[in-house]
């Protein structure tokens, strides 16, 4: 569990500072759709590579060539999303990318799970396969093409931690919404814990699978509809909610003997993420100048993995040296803080309508 743990923090930890790293590039330069059309052609690459060696090193460094590719994508991706929607649409908009980016989740792992049925243990053809959805993605990307309204930033040398800077230059409502959301990510160990708590109970894996797949449709099907809904309530408030539903799920993890419970607490897991996920971003989009939409969301992103990081190798001691539900119960008491804050403590102004 440790090594688990580590690896899957490691990977997210590359994954977000590279996002800070190339969010910041592709607001100095002005474009976006190189940024995603490299980043998905490298994850598309490097997953199938996983079964030429059967070798923890080499499955490290290829999982973490994956989320390099997410790195470089997501904060030029997710400035698109913000770019073309307004103030007052950004929850639907962004939720919109989480649903149909989920449902890419769903129909994944079904179909594994078909194959599965039919081929047990074979998972040597199934990477293989599961290359080339991959590849079409990088070709359908190749369609896109930049706006010109992206106009480039000062020319200024950058390096590799230079959305530091973003943060000491951001704005105050900014650190706020950061440092709430950084604190929760910090106690949000990876979902992969949640899986082996399914597993340890007793679940064979075509049901571990089952229940992975049934969280995803939730996310996938309450993502958009909940995306409306926070434009009319407001971001904050459905991010709010989303956390209380965290801290009841982590809570009921502790005490899950059974699939039934399992899939109770996977459904409240979905609706949790598709009130979380995608509003976290549109809401710091919204609080953030136009031309470091990119940088803004890489900043909080590569803070994020670092947190996620720490939180999946802290997750994995606990449970090595206690128990699993050390591990959910604690999660779920900073979560409640964190949500206080946010319904609470947290103010956003109202934006107003574009002229």
């Amino acid at each position: 569990m440790l090594l688990i743990g580590v690896l899957e923090g490691i990977a997210e930890a590359v994954s977000g500072i590279s996002k800070g790293y190339f969010g910041s590039l592709s607001d100095r330069s002005g474009k976006r759709m190189p940024f995603v059309q490299a980043g998905y052609l490298l994850s598309a690459l490097s997953k199938p590579l996983i079964i030429l060696f059967i070798n923890p090193v080499w499955v490290f460094l290829m999982r973490t060539a994956d989320r390099f590719g997410k790195g470089i994508r997501v904060s030029a991706r997710d400035a698109v999303l913000s770019d073309e929607s307004s103030p007052q649409t950004k929850g639907k908009i962004f939720s919109f990318h989480r649903g149909m980016d989920t449902m890419g989740a769903v129909l994944g792992p079904s179909l594994a799970l078909i194959y599965l049925y039919f081929h047990p243990d074979d998972y040597r053809t199934l990477f293989i396969i599961a290359l080339a959805p991959g590849i079409f993605t990088v070709m359908f990307t190749l369609l896109l093409k930049d706006k010109k309204h992206h106009a480039p930033l000062a020319k200024n040398k950058i390096h590799f931690f230079s959305f530091l800077q973003h943060w000491k230059t951001s704005p105050a409502l900014y650190k706020k919404v950061v440092i709430g959301l950084l604190l929760f990510m910090l106690f949000n160990s990876s979902d992969i814990f949640l899986l082996m708590k399914v597993k340890e109970t007793g679940m064979n894996d075509q049901q571990m699978i089952g229940v992975y797949i049934f969280y995803n449709l939730i996310y996938a099907l309450a993502a958009f509809p909940l995306g409306i809904l926070a434009d009319k309530i407001g971001l904050k408030n459905m991010l709010g909610f989303g956390l209380l539903i965290f801290a009841f799920v982590y809570f009921g993890m502790s005490k899950a003997d059974s699939i039934e419970f399992f899939a109770v607490l996977f459904f409240m897991y979905g609706i949790y993420a598709a009130a979380t996920e995608g509003i976290s971003k549109a809401l710091i989009s919204n609080i953030s100048d136009k031309s470091h939409t990119a940088t803004a969301i890489g900043t909080y992103t590569a803070f994020q993995s670092i947190c996620t990081m720490l939180a999946s190798s802290i997750a994995g001691l606990i449970w090595m040296e206690f128990n699993a539900n050390t591990v959910f119960v604690l999660s779920a008491a900073v979560t409640l803080i964190v949500a206080v804050y946010f319904l609470l403590v947290i103010r956003i102004p109202e934006i107003q309508s574009d002229p």
